[in-house]
């Protein structure tokens, strides 16, 4: 009676499960696995459609104007950056309606912008993965200011619009980003997870 020979064990491949790691690798696929472009991204998604409001205030030559404002965040967008230390860049899309009132007359703005923050990942004592937030600063907000006539766009630059828009815009964030809710998502405490992770 023929028997029929038992089929080999496939070939063990090079990225295949199994594979013997470093513990210098294993901790570097840990940390790239942990501090995802999807992780962060989410650790700000309750940022997504927050609106706030900036004003009345009193801006331009004798504080003559008076601006109000309503500014809605959009959806953050993250670029990770697999270098020696792990970055990223994340992008937070803003849409502002603004009216600047000079007592004779009104004059309405629509702006589109950007916040810049930059965040970097770090590893501390005992067995924590961090992500820092470096504080937004005034070149870190980016906005285009929509005005509809040429009166508009002189009052615009005469009161510096502008500068107030992104002033109000950088303090307000880096607010948001030491709140509870974003702190305790970005401060990952290995060690207390793999120890509720095994609890029997």
């Amino acid at each position: 009676m023929t028997q029929t020979p038992p089929t080999p064990a496939p070939a063990a491949r090079g990225d295949g499960p199994g594979r013997p790691l470093s513990y210098e690798e294993f901790g570097r696929r840990f940390l790239e696995y942990a501090v995802s472009e999807e992780r962060v991204a989410a650790a700000f998604g309750e940022l997504t459609g927050a609106a706030f409001d900036i004003g009345p205030i009193r801006v331009g030559p004798a504080r003559l104007a008076k601006v109000v404002a309503h500014v809605r965040l959009g959806i953050p967008r993250v670029h990770r950056h697999l270098d020696e230390v792990i970055s990223f860049d994340l992008v937070l899309p803003l849409r502002v309606g603004m009216l600047v009132d000079l007592g004779i007359d009104r004059h309405r703005f629509e702006v589109d912008g950007t916040v810049h923050l930059h965040l970097t990942a770090r590893t501390a004592e005992p067995l924590r993965v961090l992500i820092e937030i470096a504080e937004p600063r005034l070149r870190d907000v980016r906005v285009n200011v929509a005005a509809g006539t040429k009166r508009a766009q002189l009052l615009r630059v005469l009161v510096g619009v502008d500068h107030e828009i992104r002033r109000f815009v950088a303090r307000y964030i880096a607010t948001e980003i030491r709140k509870p809710h974003i702190a305790s998502v970005l401060d990952i405490d290995v060690a207390t997870r793999l120890d509720q992770a095994w609890r029997l």
